[in-house]
């Protein structure tokens, strides 16, 4: 067996590749299961490639990290396709939790593919190398698997039990530890003998050519990563607009004044916009610059972000009970104060069963439901 170690920054390295492709990937997927289907399948197409090149990025900068007393190469087809494994197998996940009714075995499942397919990656690649050959250890490939899958469900329920922002963080950590991880516990169990000859399908791939076609690769993730990270953090409130911690906002003045009973709400369905009468509605969320309409059993796409639909809905039914939600008081079944907030129950709806209610707005709410 051949005596190897790892060059410490590219270790580190490779680590910020797969954390950086964790939260791209998962936060370019938050609020796609509510979007219209063509750009929900856009959404879950740039999600896979963030995720499943991440996991290949990630694989080949550590490796490249690799030295052994003898030079060694790749064979390119072998090499493309561990790249193409990892994002069929993300691609895969990502279309069980945003293609469907997404439960918890949903989530569950997605999290063991994803969880298959990283050491599968790992290991397709690793039979690409050239000149030398790795050997493995049962024990190593059994842990790396069970690790595998172990973390990555636990990234996907962290991740999809709430599509929030530290939720998403902390999948991100799950996922990135999970790539890692596998990486390093497969490599502590592989050893590597020298081989004569080339053995591979497809033309060989120098260490140089390989390193350029990573770095690209983690250069257009990092550029990912950025964007996401801009959008995914909280637009900051001008201190001279911003209300005191314990006083909840004035209402703005309604915009559309016709009745009650005419107030029509836009949504995005089977590829073109359908109306909903706003009494239908019992809830509404705030998802980026759009936001979900609860009714019944539905979970609709709208246009509006929630400063508009707050104007324009009728005033005398809804109210922002946090600055994610607006409710309709005719819909509100129960309600449940717990120290300085609460909470609005909805026990007649399927798609949604409560609603928080922060401090800054508890005393307007109960005074709005007559308590």
């Amino acid at each position: 067996m051949l005596d190897y170690t790892h060059d410490t920054t590219l270790v580190i390295a490779s680590l910020a590749v797969a954390l950086m492709a964790g939260f791209t990937g998962l936060s370019l997927t938050r609020g796609a299961s509510a979007l219209p289907l063509g750009q929900r399948k856009l959404a879950v197409v740039m999600a896979a490639i963030s995720l499943g090149g991440g996991i290949w990025s990630m694989h080949f900068v550590a490796m490249l990290g690799l030295q052994l007393p003898i030079p060694f190469y790749y064979d390119a087809l072998t090499t493309l396709m561990s790249a193409l494994l990892a994002v069929l197998m993300t691609g895969v996940a990502l279309l069980v939790v945003h293609f469907g009714t997404r439960t918890q075995a949903r989530i569950v499942l997605a999290g063991v593919v994803v969880g298959i397919g990283i050491p599968a990656m790992h290991y397709i690649g690793m039979s690409g190398m050239q000149l030398c050959r790795p050997v493995y250890s049962v024990a190593g490939v059994g842990a790396a698997l069970v690790i595998s899958v172990a973390l990555s469900v636990v990234a996907f329920v962290i991740t999809y039990s709430r599509r929030e922002r530290l939720n998403i963080i902390m999948g991100t950590l799950g996922f990135g530890l999970a790539v890692f991880a596998v990486h390093f516990i497969a490599m502590a169990g592989t050893g590597f003998v020298a081989q004569g000859g080339v053995s591979g399908a497809g033309p060989i791939i120098s260490n140089s050519a390989l390193a350029f076609g990573v770095t690209v690769a983690v250069f257009l993730i990092s550029g990912a990563f950025l964007l996401t990270g801009v959008t995914f953090l909280p637009a900051p409130v001008p201190a001279s607009t911003a209300p005191a911690p314990d006083t909840a906002p004035p209402r703005p003045p309604a915009m559309d004044p016709l009745p009650r009973d005419a107030v029509k709400v836009p949504y995005e369905k089977d590829g073109r916009t359908q109306f909903i009468d706003a009494q239908d509605i019992a809830a509404i969320r705030a998802e980026g610059h759009y936001t979900l309409l609860y009714a019944q059993d539905q979970k609709l796409f709208c246009p509006w972000p929630i400063t508009m639909a707050e104007t324009r809905l009728p005033v005398d039914d809804f109210i922002r009970t946090h600055r994610s939600y607006l409710v309709n008081r005719r819909h509100v079944t129960g309600f449940e104060r717990k120290k300085d907030t609460g909470v609005c129950y909805f026990d007649t709806m399927t798609a949604l069963d409560k609603v928080p209610v922060s401090r800054a707005r508890l005393g307007q709410v109960r005074d709005f439901l007559g308590l």
